[in-house]
């Protein structure tokens, strides 16, 4: 069986912090024989921290585009370097001063003078984009006051475009990326049927994990669209939600 759970809003409290009782329970489900991943939008050094703390059998990172299991790579997707620069060009030439994140592999390049004072991307590689990439990103975003440009821009280059929850923050993905195909990866890698992975989540990029998971479970803040089409419900993100429902149904 494999634990997949979402970070922000999920596995996170509202103030970024794990519980003692969410790893406690963690850890006892993993003593039980079961593996314990994790599935976020976050880059990967976005996660770190919560790697390092949850140690987890498997990562999948950047909106699906990446899964890691320690220092190993076992999957990655991503655009070709020509597209890659064509996707950053579309960009710059709608919005000439927009900022632009773009992770290949672990590493993430940023146009920001404040890349140290970032909580999560404080580990970014200085980049004006002024010349080339010579190899191909796993993801690319930028900010726009809503999504009429970036539809546009991922209708042009034939790419998935994602958005975030409160956020005006757009990710450009390779076409049939996401956390679909990662999962879809990562049972193959493991040998696991679909029917032994239960899965927990908040928000619309957790949709599809959801509904192919043998068990998708919302926690109660949710958006709606997830409540909708979750199996079950637990309990909040602050209120242990996942721990909860692990102590039932695992423990």
């Amino acid at each position: 069986m494999i634990i997949l759970t979402d970070l922000d809003h999920t596995l996170l409290k509202s103030d970024g912090t794990i519980s003692r009782r969410t790893l406690d329970t963690i850890a006892a489900c993993r003593k039980k024989g079961c593996l314990f991943a994790i599935a976020t939008a976050r880059y990967w050094i976005g996660a770190e921290r919560y790697i390092t703390l949850l140690a987890p059998d498997y990562e999948i990172t950047t909106d699906g585009t990446l899964i890691h299991s320690g220092d190993e790579c076992i999957y990655s997707c991503a655009f070709t370097a020509d597209d890659t620069n064509k996707v950053i060009s579309e960009i710059r030439a709608a919005k000439p001063s927009a900022e632009i994140t773009t992770a290949c592999g672990k590493t993430v390049y940023w146009n920001s003078e404040h890349i140290a004072e970032s909580e999560r991307l404080h580990k970014a590689v200085y980049r004006d984009y002024s010349e080339q990439f010579t190899q191909g990103a796993n993801k690319i975003v930028s900010e726009f006051p809503d999504d009429s440009i970036p539809k546009a821009i991922a209708e042009k280059m034939g790419c998935r475009l994602q958005g975030y929850r409160g956020e005006r923050w757009y990710a450009f993905l390779p076409a049939g990326a996401g956390k679909t195909a990662a999962i879809t990866a990562l049972a193959k890698h493991c040998g696991i049927d679909m029917a032994d992975i239960v899965a927990f989540g908040d928000d619309m990029n957790d949709m599809e994990m959801l509904g192919m998971c043998g068990k998708g479970i919302a926690v109660a803040n949710a958006i709606s669209d997830i409540l909708d089409i979750a199996d079950e419900v637990t309990l909040s993100n602050d209120e242990d939600g996942v721990a909860v429902w692990l102590e039932k149904h695992v423990l």
